[in-house]
């Protein structure tokens, strides 16, 4: 079995790998990539998830980083589905802490703003702020950095952007208003996706997904299954099977301290469900402040 980074072509180590990530240089993407795969990456930077997992199919990239759940904004229901329908493997997780900030161009003040661009998203984390600008107009951008990236490059006065410190740096911005998001305690998910799995005696953790009959405690027995065998159920996220009219897949991440119950569980467990699909086993990230 593979112990280690799965390329295309031969197996070996290798300098500047290729990290997928959604968005531009600046966002929490790279953030995220960088603190997992290291400094010495090279990013492939895609403007939808769904590029982002063709990207590593294709072997444009060696591997792809991608957000799965925010603490504020909660699942990002897509990548389950693009998970699922792209046989890639999940090989490791990081909880990376978002903080948003307010910039704009050297020399602006913040009563001189009138508009502000980010991802939906941060303008949502970031909504208890500008309660007190109720004359600024908020405007949806495909991400925070590319915003950063719009503000800079286009020079535009009286507008601002809502993205991290490292794009403000990135793009020569001010910050007008440091960690404006409401919520202090604000983590994003990302999942380290790969071609092949990586089997590894860290892995404590695995993302799986499976399909139920409409039986009376179907969903219960199996959970009934995974709590006897001492598995801690950390997530779970059901979503609609398309072409099956109010059918459901389940998406589950469990953890478990003895891999040998978890491997007894899934076996108990496929004598229960339909398409079940072990997504990634993978070591389980902490939450850092």
């Amino acid at each position: 079995m593979n112990t280690g980074p799965a390329f295309c072509g031969a197996f070996f180590l290798k300098m500047n790998m290729k990290i997928a990530i959604q968005g531009v240089n600046g966002a929490f993407h790279e953030i995220a990539a960088r603190q997992y795969f290291g400094a010495d990456i090279e990013t492939v930077n895609c403007d939808q998830f769904r590029d982002l997992f063709r990207a590593v199919e294709d072997c444009t990239a060696d591997y792809g980083i991608v957000a799965i759940e925010n603490t504020i904004a909660g699942s990002i229901l897509e990548n389950y589905l693009l998970l699922k329908r792209s046989k890639l493997k999940v090989i490791g997780e990081l909880n990376l802490h978002i903080t948003q900030n307010l910039m704009a161009l050297p020399g602006t003040r913040i009563e001189d703003i009138t508009e502000v661009y980010s991802h939906p998203i941060a303008i949502q984390q970031s909504k208890d702020f500008f309660d007190n600008y109720p004359n600024i107009k908020m405007i949806n951008w495909s991400d925070t950095a590319s915003a950063a990236q719009k503000v800079a490059e286009e020079k535009l006065a009286h507008t601002a952007a809502i993205a991290s410190e490292y794009a403000a740096e990135l793009y020569g911005l001010q910050i007008l208003a440091a960690q404006i998001q409401t919520h202090k305690k604000n983590y994003t998910r990302f999942l380290a996706i790969s071609r092949t799995a990586v089997d590894s005696p860290e892995n404590d953790k695995a993302s799986i997904c499976f399909e139920l009959t409409h039986q009376p405690g179907s969903l219960v027995d199996v959970l009934a299954v995974f709590k006897n065998n001492d598995i801690n159920l950390t997530k779970i996220q059901s979503l609609p099977i398309l072409g099956s009219p109010f059918q459901y897949a389940f998406y589950v991440d469990l953890q478990w301290s003895d891999r040998s119950n978890f491997d007894r569980a899934t076996s108990r467990v496929l004598n229960l469900v339909s398409n079940l699909s072990v997504l990634g086993e993978y070591k389980g990230a902490s939450v850092n402040n």
